[in-house]
């Protein structure tokens, strides 16, 4: 039961509660309360935060979970997680790391240690010189990338994000008061922006054009050649920042060296590269990442997050430390066995009629278009978007997927194939069967 709001009656606004309290025929009318609530709320949270989108990846992972509770058998393919453990390497550095007492706080921007390691991790795999002060490691990639956004955005300045889009890109940018420019790719040009795209989409507000490859929610994997051509474009626009979200980087099956837009010489010194050790090495909830930069950027970045989070988990630095210092074999291991499922989960969906299916070439998502399900019925219940189409699969096929409109792209819908061969195949199953059913 909620509590009397007279018991808060000095620290509320004294009109929200006269309105309560006039409309309320006795103390705990829940029209009235709820009214109560509405405004003082209304009153109490930021403009910034109204604005913003609640996340829907986490909220159909929450939904699953939920139903999970209620001893439902849930296949959850809405989580861009990894389902191994974290290497071994990885787990008894971090217990070294609590036995040699890293339980201090650590340096704003990372220990010197962690931030040479990936220093030398760029100038290894990637071909970029980044110099340790050039890098600022942050509470996961996500609070690095938005540390970079918040950092280097300002009120109205432009930033160009080709969708479909990981949800939060955009929602960042408006937390940062800019204007996120969306060009819409579709499943013929396997979701990648054109030169010709970029181009028509650049004006003199542009501030930075952000881009991922391999994509979330796509799979999509940019190759050097198309790199290079919008790379020629970018050059005409020197004052433009480039964000290269390359968390995905490692789940990488084209068999050819990843390539990083931070290695190309045209766009020196212009590049915020976002990078972490969740997707490749396991460790989501070691919540690692950074940000390799251009100095001014790093030192606003690292500014920035001495006033929010301070320095990130020391313990958790030193796994990562271990993660990019040590042995590589395990992540060339999961790699195969996401390349494998990606092999699986494309042969199932191919089967099913009407399912808009490409071969992703990197991370772990299927991005197939179900449009063709769009305005179907399941009895008297309409499908009339791709996020009916979502909660239809969740409550009748009990999977768990993502709407496309989540990413910006209507009409999709997002599989996350990073489980086990046999709940890919058993979810593939359940969702042949409800898709089948629509009428």
């Amino acid at each position: 039961m909620a509590e009397k709001p007279e018991e808060h009656r000095s620290t509320i606004d004294r009109s929200a509660f006269n309105i309560y309290c006039r409309i309320g025929s006795y103390k705990f009318c829940n029209f009235a309360y709820d009214l109560y609530l509405i405004i003082y709320m209304k009153q109490t949270i930021s403009n910034r935060v109204q604005a913003l989108a609640a996340s829907q990846t986490l909220a159909m992972s929450q939904k699953s979970s939920e139903l999970k509770a209620q001893g439902i058998d849930v296949i959850n393919l809405s989580v861009g997680e990894p389902d191994f453990n974290t290497p071994d390497h990885i787990k008894a550095a971090a217990v070294r790391a609590i036995e040699e007492n890293y339980t201090f706080y650590s340096p704003v921007p990372g220990y010197m240690s962690l931030r040479k390691a990936i220093s030398e991790k760029l100038s290894r795999e990637n071909g970029i010189t980044f110099a340790p002060e050039q890098i600022v490691v942050g509470n996961g990639a996500k609070h690095s990338l938005c540390n970079v956004i918040m950092a280097t955005v300002n009120a109205g300045d432009e930033v160009i994000i080709p969708v479909p889009a990981w949800v939060s890109y955009m929602e960042m940018v408006k937390l940062a008061e800019g204007v996120p420019v969306t060009v819409a790719t579709g499943i013929e040009q396997d979701f990648k922006v054109t030169p010709e795209q970029l181009r028509a989409a650049l004006t003199p507000r542009t501030r930075a054009v952000l881009l991922c490859s391999p994509s979330n929610p796509t799979g999509s994997v940019y190759t050097r050649a198309e790199l290079h051509g919008l790379v020629d474009v970018l050059a005409e626009r020197p004052d433009v920042l480039v964000i290269s979200d390359e968390i995905y980087e490692h789940i990488n099956y084209t068999g050819e060296p990843y390539v990083s837009l931070g290695s190309f010489a045209e766009l020196e010194g212009r590049v915020a590269v976002i990078n972490g050790v969740s997707k490749a090495y396991a460790m989501t909830g070691w919540r690692i990442g950074y940000c390799a930069a251009p100095t001014d950027i790093a030192k606003a970045v690292s500014k920035l997050q001495g006033q929010m989070t301070s320095g990130v988990s020391s313990i958790a630095q030193k796994a990562a430390e271990a993660a990019y210092t040590g042995p590589q074999d395990c992540v060339e291991e999961m790699r195969r066995a996401f390349e494998r499922r990606r092999d699986l989960v494309v042969a199932l969906a191919s089967e099913i009629p009407d399912l808009k299916v490409n071969k992703p070439e990197g991370a772990f998502y299927l991005y197939p278009e179900v449009s063709a399900y769009l305005g179907k019925h399941f009895g008297e219940r309409e499908i009339a978007t791709d996020s009916d189409l979502a909660m239809y699969l969740l409550e009748e096929a009990h999977v768990a997927t993502v709407a496309g409109s989540a990413f910006c792209t209507p009409g999709y819908i997002r599989l996350s194939y990073a489980t086990s061969d046999d709940n890919i195949r058993e979810a593939m199953r359940r969702i042949a069967e409800a898709l089948a059913k629509l009428k």
